[in-house]
Parts: structure tokens; sequence; C-alpha cells
């Protein structure tokens, strides 16, 4: 009985000690644009990753994730690729996650209101897709 009890409390060990997992998805986003004067407006929009596939060779571990951020406006009209990048990380542990920025201005053409930024995600490693929106308002 001991054995059986034994053998029982090391499979359990085992599979809570085993590495779950995680689903490929975007977290915490945010925006926010600023009036930076002379009719121009600058948007800084973050979104983090997690779950992506690193590669990891001689204690090196690799990530990298391609985004491509559209601009959704309060007419519903989308303005594509109004920022684009390919976010590549390398470190000496397995990576967490990554955080991905956008940097872009507006010109006085754009309208206050409520605007929407999507995040297409692409990790590079197995061509996972996922999809991340933020909303942020735009006040002249």
């Amino acid at each position: 009985m001991k054995k059986i009890i034994f053998v029982f409390t090391a499979f359990l060990t085992l599979i809570s000690c085993n590495k779950q997992n995680v689903k490929f998805e975007a977290f915490s986003a945010e925006a926010v644009a600023f009036d930076i004067g002379d009719g121009t407006a600058e948007v800084n929009a973050t979104v983090r990753v997690k779950g992506f596939t690193q590669t990891e060779k001689d204690d090196i571990y690799k990530v990298s994730v391609g985004y491509e951020v559209d601009l959704l406006k309060p007419d519903s009209t989308i303005r594509k690729s109004v920022f684009k990048f390919v976010q590549k990380d390398e470190k000496n542990e397995p990576i967490a996650d990554v955080a991905l920025e956008a940097q872009f201005s507006l010109d006085s053409t754009y309208k206050a209101g409520t605007y929407t930024l999507i995040f297409n995600i692409d990790d590079k490693n197995s061509e996972n897709k996922i999809e991340a929106k933020v909303n942020f308002d735009l006040q002249w």
C-alpha cells in the first residue's frame, strides 16, 4: 500500500511540475493620443503577447513576432498599416511575454472622436495569428 501511495504521489508531482502550454494571446492593450501642437497628435500604443513559439540554441532563446496596426476611424472606415514591425527578442532564459509598441502621428484631417487600433499579430516561428483591439480618444 505504501508503494502505491508513493507512486501515486510521484505521479501527481510530475504532472504538476510539467510545463503547461500557454495559448498564443495578446493582453494589456493600451493606447493614448497626445496633441503635440501644430495640428498634430501623436498616438502611442502597446500590447503584450505570450504563448509564442521560441527557438533555443546554446541556451539562447529567440522570439520573432510580427505585427501590423490598422486604424478604425469613428466613421467606421479603416486606414490599413499605420504601423508595421517585427519584434525580435533574445535572452539567456525562456521569454514569458513580449511588449509590442506602436507610435505614429495623426494630422488635423482626423476628427475628434473614439478610434480603435487593431493589432494583427503573427508568431513568425509558428505562423499562429491573433488580433487585439484597443480604443483611444482623439481630442483637439
